[in-house]
């Protein structure tokens, strides 16, 4: 239809936006770039022109270490989020043009309304219109392991944390209980 074609030109897919992987070294070499770090390093050669040797070793040592600790948050980040693609939901079903089909995930768009069933992950951040004894595990966005009870009423503010978002269903997570049906809105 009219409007599938218009949003997904608008919004493009519904899926991640992939960066060129960065490769090993390249990943450790960044943790270089800090200026503090630069500025260690300086400071490192200085100690080393004077002969503070012990001094310089230290402040190398604190580099490296340094290095080594960010290099390690950005590689479980990159495999975090390499996870969380996984997780996605491949197909969603759909109501278009008053038929209801299962498309694949990835071509849903703002506007498109999606059906819930117990057991399916979410494809797309959902705006529930309908909510029938819905549940759903929200730990990989909250925290929280109790899966939480949806329902459709307006929610007062728009500043809220994502795990006072009872009317939204949100991509990557579980339905556990129930079924509903809501609004793609991201």
């Amino acid at each position: 239809s009219d409007y599938v074609l218009k949003n997904r030109n608008k919004y493009g897919l519904n899926q991640l936006v992939e960066k060129k992987k960065k490769s090993v070294i390249m990943i450790f070499f960044q943790q270089f770039k800090d200026i503090m770090i630069l500025i260690l390093l300086v400071a490192a050669a200085i100690s080393v022109s004077v002969g503070g040797i012990k001094d310089a070793v230290f402040i190398v040592i604190i580099v490296l270490l340094n290095a080594i600790i960010g290099f390690v948050q950005e590689y479980k980040a990159g495999k975090a989020i390499e996870a969380l693609k996984k997780m996605s939901a491949n197909y969603a079903t759909v109501r278009r043009e008053g038929k209801i089909m299962q498309i694949f995930s990835t071509d849903l768009v703002p506007g498109d309304v999606v059906l819930l069933e117990a057991g399916e992950i979410v494809p797309a951040d959902i705006r529930l219109t309908l909510s029938k004894s819905l549940k759903i595990e929200e730990a990989s966005l909250t925290g929280e392991s109790i899966p939480v009870e949806k329902h459709t009423q307006v929610i007062p503010t728009e500043i809220l944390p994502v795990g006072d978002k009872t009317n939204m269903a949100f991509k990557s997570t579980t339905i556990t209980h129930g079924r509903g049906e809501g609004i793609v809105v991201a």
